[in-house]
């Protein structure tokens, strides 16, 4: 079963492209989490899940081997229709999910637990989450965690973008510095040669007896 789109998918991609995270190599923070999602929940695999507009992006994984899937057949584009917690305990007998190839073949996912990654803005990007290859259940304290640690996962992305626009910020301020001096130093040389000029037609005013 193909998942829905959520409400303005459109703005929701334009805000995850804004974070320019998608395909590059975010740092070791983010595989820390990850980590630590898969230890607190007992799981197999973790993953930190960007979804794109055709596809699921992994920014971080441990116990998967593929670097994304189609969106099509992600258990996270049904986890980024709300901001809430999404569980399935057993992915067999769920309609939404029974032949699902993740499902059906290899890793054959039984159980997914991912908690969304909310923008500042209420725009769920992805999820923080964690699967296994039988049915099972989180306790409170482990959807807790996961909960908290997708909110430290969002502060990060929050953290890097805001640097890059400071970065930005910076270079765009030092060209402009820079175009500033070269203006500056061609109005000196213009004012030079404007007292050049003067001071040469004087001479030739003097030179023709004119005052």
């Amino acid at each position: 079963m193909r998942p829905p789109v959520p409400k303005h998918e459109q703005k929701r991609l334009k805000v995850l492209w804004e974070y320019e995270i998608l395909d590059t190599v975010p740092g070791e923070i983010f595989d820390d989490m990850t980590d630590l999602a898969a230890r607190i929940c007992h799981a197999p695999i973790a993953l930190i899940s960007l979804v794109d507009e055709k596809r699921q992006w992994f920014m971080s994984r441990i116990g998967f081997d593929a670097k994304q899937t189609p969106r099509h057949i992600a258990f996270c584009a049904h986890a980024i229709l709300n901001d809430d917690l999404f569980i399935v305990e057993d992915a067999t007998k769920d309609p939404r999910f029974a032949n699902n190839p993740l499902v059906k073949k290899s890793p054959k996912i039984r159980f997914y637990a991912g908690a969304p990654l909310v923008t500042p803005d209420g725009y769920v990007l992805g999820t923080l989450c964690v699967m296994d290859h039988v049915p099972r259940k989180l306790d409170y304290d482990q959807q807790r965690a996961l909960q908290i640690l997708a909110r430290l996962v969002m502060t990060q992305l929050e953290l890097r973008r805001h640097s890059k626009e400071l970065a930005r910020l910076r270079a765009h301020r030092e060209k402009n510095s820079a175009a500033l001096q070269k203006l500056r130093a061609q109005l000196r040389e213009a004012r030079r040669e404007l007292a050049a000029c003067k001071a040469k037609l004087r001479q030739c005013c003097r030179a023709s007896g004119k005052t």
